[in-house]
């Protein structure tokens, strides 16, 4: 272990990193039971699905430990599989695609190919650098609010209106009342500094579900998607992995329709590969800064290396059949627990490749108990908000003000990142700040004006 990852090279040692290691998976393992849930809405198979979180998540994260050596955990990210489930697999463009899904997992492995090509040649510092602060911080809050919206939305809290198009749900529910007291246990154990408070929340929450049904408040009817939320286990055979649920969704791309849609199907992979890179470099510089792992210019060693990792990772989820695996910023709690190296993220990494074998525990956890971790973590995601700058260049603040409001009110994280993109470019064009664009914005300009043409024709 000490050859492997330098343990006392950066003052740790074994016990200090398992621990490390155990606590950032208890961070993250709600992603277990929310992407199934998202994803399976796609008409994706459920425990397909959570096969190629869990393991995909292993992958990526053991790249992570031996090629960077950094206590850095990664999976399919909260805000992309939204993307995934909501934006692309509901596009106006997908009808009457038969698997609209499969155009979406063709998009990130795409994607990947290119953010590992971006990763080789040290192009990702262009890109980062191109992009406004300001509509970075935009688009990261407008995404937080949409991902909020959708947990709203699953338990069934905000409910469609005839009138108002939106309403507060039927506060007498069991699932508006029960994904109610999730947020709150979640935020109480958030308050107490618990470990796994997300995925303490959802458990609690389910739980309280389970005696709801045994006590005949919470009705199962199949026909109205009301579901069991008892796990149905007849042996313990029911516990060993069903890879042929993994087949239905491994590997399965669509190219023709990529061929077909060149300039839509562009939009997505962009959609995707400006989130995932904006996200994973933000992610890997909050976690080191946290850990004190930044060198003395504030730059992180083998940054290069940690970015290899994630494109890999992407790559993996695609063909396993998830939505885009990145780092995880929850990786922070384990390194405030003493993780320095790649043992740290080793150890979640076992941990991942373990739980495939409790899918009858993670596949009855219902949407009313995903919910509230949907909510508090768009809540996470939406304190960018205090980093936008709303005084200024006009161009900042609108760009960012409209990637804000264009995500949740139009189901799209991709129109929010086009519109706001949009919308600094013309303001600056307009000011005769043109010297002010990057080349590469205007390559950006180009693909999303050709986007709103094939739109409006």
């Amino acid at each position: 272990m000490e050859k492997l990852f330098k343990l006392k090279e950066h003052g740790t040692n074994v016990k200090t990193e398992i621990v490390a290691g155990i606590t950032t998976f208890l961070a993250m393992a709600y992603i277990l039971a929310v992407n199934p849930g998202m994803l399976g809405s796609t008409g994706m198979n459920n425990q397909g699905v959570f096969l190629a979180t869990a393991l995909s998540a292993a992958i990526a994260t053991l790249i992570m430990a031996f090629l960077a050596n950094y206590p850095i955990a990664l999976a399919s990210g909260m805000g992309l599989n939204a993307y995934f489930a909501y934006t692309v697999c509901l596009s106006p463009e997908m009808e009457g695609v038969a698997e609209p899904w499969k155009v979406a997992l063709t998009a990130i492995l795409v994607e990947g190919i290119i953010f590992i090509i971006l990763s080789a040649f040290k192009f990702r510092e262009t890109l980062v650098n191109c992009i406004p602060e300001n509509l970075k911080f935009g688009i990261t809050t407008g995404i937080g609010l949409f991902i909020t919206f959708i947990g709203l939305q699953n338990a069934g809290i905000a409910a469609l209106d005839t009138s108002t198009k939106v309403a507060l749900g039927d506060l007498g529910s069991p699932q508006v009342a029960l994904a109610l007291i999730g947020i709150a246990i979640i935020g109480i154990m958030l308050y107490f500094n618990i470990k796994g408070a997300i995925l303490w929340g959802i458990l609690i929450t389910w739980v309280l579900g389970i005696i709801a049904e045994l006590g005949g408040w919470y009705v199962p009817d199949a026909e109205t998607g009301i579901y069991s939320v008892i796990p149905q286990i007849n042996s313990i055979s029911d516990f060993l992995p069903n890879f042929s649920a993994l087949g239905d969704v491994a590997f399965k791309f669509e190219f023709g329709w990529a061929a077909e849609n060149i300039i839509a199907f562009a939009t997505i992979v962009f959609a995707f590969l400006f989130v995932d890179l904006f996200d994973t470099i933000g992610t890997l510089i909050g976690v080191a800064a946290k850990g004190n792992m930044l060198d003395k210019d504030g730059k992180l060693p083998r940054v290069g290396k940690a970015l290899m990792s994630d494109a890999i990772g992407t790559v993996a989820g695609a063909c396993l059949g998830t939505s885009t695996v990145t780092s995880y910023v929850e990786s922070s709690a384990g390194v405030a627990e003493g993780g320095r190296t790649g043992l740290t993220s080793l150890t979640t990494a076992v941990l991942f490749i373990l739980a495939i074998f409790f899918w009858p525990i993670f596949g009855a956890i219902p949407t009313f108990a995903t919910a509230p971790a949907l909510i508090v973590v768009g809540m996470f995601m939406m304190s960018s908000v205090l980093k936008v700058k709303f005084e200024g260049d006009m161009a900042d603040v609108l760009g960012a003000f409209v990637a804000i409001i264009m995500m949740p009110f139009t189901y799209s994280i991709a129109n929010g990142i086009m519109f706001g993109v949009l919308t600094w470019m013309i303001l600056k064009i307009v000011r005769g700040k043109i010297k002010e664009i990057h080349p590469v914005m205007w390559i950006v300009f180009v693909l999303f004006v050709l986007r709103v043409i094939t739109l409006v024709v």
